[in-house]
């Protein structure tokens, strides 16, 4: 193989192809790079065998071939190099690299060694704004859990029903539900890993330029124009949520979301010296009142709220409410509570497609 290359375009590729590259692989080949020829471009990619990354960039073919290669040497070795053409020849798996002054010599491995990706036959797809994909993920993705012994909720839940799309994760404390419209005649679900939900956000542009998914058995293919996303889907049954987002509340309050965002972050500058990371809400008289005390010492805030319905204390692992109350982009945010026992639902006043629901954590009344 001999190819001439723009460094920076490919360094900004490799950057993409890395996100296929997990940390924790057992397999040695898994940590490098497939580079190939393909007519007049350069495809790169990586694999952990669950998430899988092709990219291609254009490049100069003197000759065709492949090399697999080292990901984190190369990377680092291109990202160094100054803005300009390189020089790529591979000759018996050694790979030479010149750039300007620069040459470098290194050792890699037959392109047949490397696992072949999947043969996937696309059956169903949709298309996504880009940005609004982007955005729902971030909304989402972080309600995941991190508990692999229930491998279904550390991904999320996608379901396509009449012409609407839902987004919807979970890890038994919190749960995040996005509902969006879109055109597409689907009636279909799907378990996407967290991991590849966040890799994928990773390279997204913040652009309206539609994103073409499709669905395939065991697999979702996300294609991003001059780069294509494999990830392996989650088996097993999703949690039946549904039943657990209550309509009829007690008490609601209406709060600016800044206002409130910045008062939990300060309660929780304490709260996370001891381990529940505990915030305890008042609701009185159109105010709210935010506490935490630790060995350390303690914290008072006050805000005042818009409340319909019942006083009520209640209290919250500040982490999980603070989370879910960040990626809400409404100016104000209403919450929904149904005695101090119940999850609080939370909502954006601009956003009725957002969801947000938060366990509480059980405390004698003395406590508050």
């Amino acid at each position: 193989m001999k190819i001439k290359v723009n460094q920076r375009k490919l360094a900004k590729h490799i950057n993409i192809a890395q996100k296929g590259i997990s940390t924790r692989t057992t397999l040695q080949i898994l940590d490098s790079l497939l580079l190939e020829t393909e007519k007049d471009k350069l495809k790169i990619t990586g694999t952990d065998l669950e998430l899988s990354i092709e990219t291609y960039l254009d490049c100069e073919i003197l000759e065709e071939g492949s090399i697999v290669i080292n990901s984190r040497i190369f990377g680092d070795i291109i990202k160094k190099l100054p803005d300009a053409m390189v020089s790529i020849e591979v000759e018996n798996n050694n790979v030479n690299i010149v750039c300007e002054n620069s040459e470098f010599n290194i050792t890699g491995n037959p392109g047949e060694d490397y696992p072949d990706l999947p043969i996937i036959m696309k059956k169903n797809s949709f298309t996504m704004p880009t940005d609004i994909l982007k955005a729902v993920v971030k909304q989402t993705v972080f309600a995941t859990t991190q508990d692999e012994s229930r491998p279904s909720l550390t991904g999320v839940l996608v379901e396509l029903k009449k012409d609407t799309i839902s987004f919807v994760a979970l890890d038994g404390y919190r749960l995040a539900l996005k509902k969006l419209p879109i055109e597409s005649n689907l009636d279909t679900k799907m378990i996407i890993p967290g991991l590849s939900l966040n890799e994928l956000n990773k390279i997204l542009d913040d652009t309206e330029d539609d994103i073409d998914i499709s669905i395939s058995t065991g697999y979702v293919i996300f294609d991003i124009g001059d780069t294509i996303v494999y990830s392996r889907l989650l088996e097993g049954q999703y949690f039946n949520y549904k039943d657990i987002i209550r309509d009829e509340h007690d008490t609601n309050i209406l709060l600016n979301k800044r206002e409130f965002q910045d008062s939990l972050e300060r309660a929780s500058l304490l709260a996370r010296e001891d381990k529940a990371n505990l915030v305890k809400l008042s609701i009185e008289d159109n105010m709210v009142s935010i506490k935490s005390n630790t060995e350390i010492g303690n914290v008072f805030e006050e805000i005042e709220s818009q409340q319909e319905g019942e006083n009520l204390n209640i209290a919250f692992n500040s982490r999980y409410i603070l989370e879910g109350i960040r990626v809400i982009e409404s100016e104000n945010i209403r919450l929904n509570f149904m005695g101090s026992l119940n999850p609080c639902i939370i909502e954006g006043v601009d956003d009725p497609n957002y969801t947000y629901l938060v366990l509480p954590v059980r405390l004698a009344q003395d406590d508050y």
